[in-house]
């Protein structure tokens, strides 16, 4: 009889293949759903991006374009990222500093299998990425969690970390702007988490997914900019919200030499590396930065705004973030905290699908995850319908 891993058994459901299922569940008992719990965005990828990896697909003197593209990788995207970390923060980084990856979430797990060993802990902050704990699961580790409370403005207090789990841990996980809370950090806050990395050698992994993703004037620092950083960090980034290329999959890691060296070896044994028109693509999406993200935050700005403003009017007390494209709203008072509860009589009874907080974590609940990568006109339904439910 075959067996699965007992790595596998223990891994929750994932959260986002729960929801898809719920809501195919919704719809096949004739609910007409809307649905706000993905993120990910409805607008297209900016053409030139797109024109890039067409030219470079159909280009009949690159004989080289249909193989893969880690035995023939192409120099314009590792060079693209060095641009990139110079121009947007002045940081300057070397070619062993700098690794090409399928977006951020397979790269994630790919260094805790780099850098973990059965029984090692590795500290994920928590509300979180459920992705961080699988990677530690995948490497046979353990995930010890840090608690991002309101009062402490969803940043990890660096002081409640337990001595023991201090001495144990090899990897910390952070992410500002933050999902799901879309809290954000300053640099204060970055020094004191390499300060915290250096002092008990563990490797601070900054998931850098929203940096592009931010409003109201408001840019975000990189964890790298800290002086000294790069000895004991790391960060990821993907190209999938700044540049909406969820599907295309394409990211890289920076940072320590080290853990970058430990993800490339993962991926030389895994996978083949990305398609090389998608990394001419990457290189592209890249360069023109400045030019194509106002216009795709302008978008969300909007829809925050429409979001928080029609909630508020209706007696919820919901934020203003100032990055990423999600709202954190605490769920109504009737459900006495349960997010579980929310969102499912949320579907049950008006089909509007929002993520339950819990999903991210036991100090998430209480809380749910309101997505604004839909249309305008789905947003608004979807919003009056909360609005209705919750009176």
């Amino acid at each position: 009889m075959i067996t699965i891993a007992e790595r596998l058994q223990k891994l929750p459901p994932y959260l986002f293949v729960d929801l898809r299922q719920k809501i195919q569940a919704a719809k096949a008992r004739g609910v007409d759903v809307i649905s706000l719990g993905i993120g990910d965005p409805d607008i297209p990828t900016p053409d030139p991006v797109v024109d890039t990896l067409v030219q470079a697909i159909q280009n009949p003197e690159d004989p080289d374009r249909h193989r893969y593209g880690c035995d023939i990788p192409v120099e314009d995207f590792p060079q693209a990222v060095l641009d990139f970390y110079q121009r947007r923060y002045g940081v300057p980084l070397s070619d062993d500093q700098v690794a090409t990856t399928l977006g951020s979430k397979d790269a994630i797990v790919k260094l805790a299998l780099g850098i973990l060993n059965p029984g090692d802990i590795g500290i994920a902050a928590s509300p979180g990425y459920p992705t961080y704990n699988i990677g530690h699961v995948c490497a046979s580790a353990t995930t010890y969690y840090a608690p991002l409370l309101r009062e402490n403005d969803f940043y990890v207090d660096f002081d409640a970390i337990p001595d023991e789990i201090k001495r144990l841990a090899k990897v910390l996980w952070i992410n500002y702007p933050n999902n799901p809370t879309t809290a954000t950090a300053d640099l204060d806050f970055f020094e004191r988490a390499v300060e915290f990395g250096r002092q008990n050698s563990i490797l601070i992994a900054h998931d850098n997914a929203y940096s592009e993703n931010t409003y109201d004037g408001y840019r975000s620092p990189s964890i790298l900019q800290v002086d000294g950083a790069a000895e004991v960090a790391v960060e990821f980034f993907s190209l999938s919200k700044a540049f909406n290329m969820t599907g295309w999959r394409l990211g890289f890691v920076v940072g320590t030499p080290t853990a970058v060296s430990a993800v490339k070896t993962v991926k030389d044994n895994v996978d083949n590396g990305s398609l090389r028109a998608l990394q001419f693509a990457g290189a592209k999406a890249l360069s023109i930065a400045d030019e194509v993200t106002p216009a795709i935050n302008a978008v969300y700005q909007k829809r925050r705004d429409m979001v928080v403003d029609s909630l508020t009017a209706g007696g919820w007390a919901v934020e203003r973030p100032k990055a990423t494209m999600y709202i954190w709203a605490p769920v109504p008072d009737r459900f006495n905290g349960s997010s579980r509860a929310f969102a499912t009589a949320l579907l049950e009874e008006v089909g509007v699908v929002v993520t339950p907080g819990l999903g991210y974590g036991q100090w998430s609940e209480g809380y749910c995850r309101i997505s604004l990568t839909y249309p305008d006109e789905v947003i608004k339904e979807a919003i009056s319908r909360i609005r209705d439910f919750a009176r």
